[in-house]
């Protein structure tokens, strides 16, 4: 099931998921993932965040925040617990994040992949991202994909 984070309940889950599923991919410094772990719950108040969860009052076994910019969609983080990856949560969620952007006028979304998360970088462009450039002062991938719009 898709639903919306509830912030007491699915924050320390959300932060706990991006130390194990993100940070070992990241480039990023020691103190410079420790201040971004810190910045989590910050960083989730500004834009939405959707959870998969086996029911209702269930955990969250993965999670997608974005935040809509006028047309653009940009995706901010997105995680599936390792023992609950290739169950379609990621796909689903993205399906979920996509749709509602597209109702919101967004023409186009976009993401960034550290450069040795090589299994996210698949993942997107399966579901239609392309590669648009390399940033080599973050060491991560920019990528994009046409949005339809949903009115």
């Amino acid at each position: 099931m898709i639903r919306y984070r509830r912030p007491k309940q699915d924050d320390p889950v959300i932060i706990n998921l991006v130390k194990k599923e993100l940070v070992p991919h990241s480039s990023m410094s020691r103190p410079e993932l420790e201040k971004a772990i810190r910045d989590i719950p910050r960083r989730l108040t500004q834009g939405i965040t959707l959870v998969a969860s086996p029911y209702y009052e269930a955990d969250p076994v993965a999670f997608i925040h974005f935040v809509i910019h006028g047309e653009l969609l940009f995706i901010d983080m997105m995680a599936v617990a390792s023992q609950h990856q290739r169950k379609r949560h990621g796909k689903t969620l993205m399906a979920h994040a996509e749709n509602l952007a597209g109702s919101r006028g967004c023409t186009r979304a976009k993401v960034l992949v550290d450069q040795e998360n090589t299994r996210a970088h698949l993942f997107y462009q399966k579901y239609g991202y392309e590669t648009i450039r390399y940033i080599p002062v973050s060491r991560c991938f920019e990528l994009e994909k046409r949005l339809l719009l949903r009115l």
